[in-house]
């Protein structure tokens, strides 16, 4: 055999080596559908499904950026579904008291719904959660001008917030937790705000049956910033309304708010209000009580602890399935929200008012321009650290 021939058999297999190893490692990794398979076979045997993360395309934006979704599976099989645009949770499926798996969020079937303006149905919340009066703040001396997107008033990080962007994604994986790291960075100026922002989140689902939330960001210059996740959860497995979800918020005052939803600056007491869930009570018992337009909650509550140590928060549970979600954070404010803008209508996800409701763990609203409620301003040299942690039961 000559020399050249010697050469180009070695090549040969080389490259049959290769190809064996790249086929060996495709048929290690299953879709989702075959994931589910062996999950709901391995529970028909009595046995622990296998954790697992399946990245799958999910579209393509208007301006052709790729969108991958992550289906994060437990050991339990309980399924968190996540994807890069928005940062956003798509769905995620927990048992009801008989064991059946059923999405417990609002949201859409594709991209497409997600692309226009929607509900914030799933999204992580920022630069500035909730509502800045007439999209204005002071800082250091110097006024700052906001997008306002909510008649006269900055909402949820303004016209192009976190929730319509594109966020670099990792996947997560723990000997008890599997989820996905998005990170970005916003720029100087972004929707009006001082200083380049770098911010991470990281969404896990662990073995304990919790999904796990932590928001860090540091910045360059002096900035406002308050990070939420905003899902909308319906317990039952998204049939029918919340108002029959009984609910226990560990706060004794709440914040009143104006016409535009803006915060009066003053703590009320709930006692004796439609707004005390002191004890556990039914979302609609007294929702009618409130003077708003729509009629519904949309109110940030005080939180009993405010030394930033991870508290119980919230306690929901749906009497027809069993279902129960506690909520526990280190943020001093819970925003809750009973899903009284949405009305049936396709950009709402078709969902009817009162689908679904919202815990949003954040610090309080208009926080700059409220000099008594505690500070929201991370300035250079500091880093915003805040963690939510959702656990799911049933009884």
């Amino acid at each position: 055999m000559s020399l050249k021939q010697s050469k180009s058999l070695r090549l040969t297999r080389l490259c049959v080596s290769a190809l064996c190893v790249c086929l060996v490692v495709s048929a290690a990794i299953p879709s989702h559908a075959e994931q589910k398979k062996r999950n709901k076979s391995a529970r028909t045997q009595g046995k622990k499904p296998s954790m697992s993360i399946v990245k799958s395309p999910f579209g393509k934006t208007a301006d052709n950026a790729e969108v991958s979704q992550y289906t994060c599976t437990n050991a339990n099989g309980l399924v968190l579904k996540l994807m890069d645009y928005g940062a956003i949770i798509t769905a995620l499926e927990t048992p009801d008291r008989n064991g059946k798996l059923q999405n417990i969020t609002l949201g859409f079937p594709t991209l497409e719904g997600y692309l226009q303006r929607h509900p914030y149905f799933g999204a992580t919340v920022g630069r500035y959660c909730n509502r800045i009066a007439k999209g204005k703040f002071t800082l250091d001396g110097k006024e700052y001008t906001l997008a306002t997107n909510d008649k006269e008033n900055h909402l949820h990080g303004g016209k192009v917030g976190f929730d319509k962007v594109m966020w670099q994604a990792e996947e997560v994986k723990t000997a008890d937790a599997v989820g996905v790291r998005f990170h970005r960075s916003s720029p100087d100026g972004e929707e009006g705000y001082p200083g380049n922002l770098d911010v991470s989140v990281t969404y896990t689902l662990n073995n304990a049956n919790e999904l796990v939330i932590e928001f860090t960001a540091t910045a360059d210059k002096a900035t406002p910033v308050n990070l939420t996740n905003h899902a909308y959860w319906n317990l039952s497995g998204g049939t029918g309304t919340i108002l029959e979800h009984e609910m226990t918020i560990q706060a004794d005052k709440y914040l009143p708010v104006d016409a535009g939803l803006i915060p009066t600056g003053e703590l009320a007491d709930v006692a004796g209000t439609p707004f005390d869930f002191l004890k556990p009570t039914a979302i609609g018992a007294r929702i009618q009580q409130i003077k708003s337009d729509p009629v519904g909650y949309d109110h940030c509550y005080s939180l009993k602890s405010q030394d930033g140590s991870l508290a119980l928060a919230a306690r929901v549970r749906d009497p027809k399935s069993g279902r129960v979600m506690e909520v526990l954070t280190t943020q001093p404010g819970l925003q809750f929200y009973s899903g009284n803008f949405l009305d049936g209508q396709p950009a709402n996800g078709s969902y009817p008012q009162y689908s679904g409701l919202c815990l949003e763990t954040q610090h309080y609203p208009d926080s700059p321009n409220q000099p008594k409620f505690p500070t929201a301003i991370l300035k250079p040299g500091e880093t915003f650290h805040q963690k939510t942690v959702h656990r799911f039961s049933a009884n």
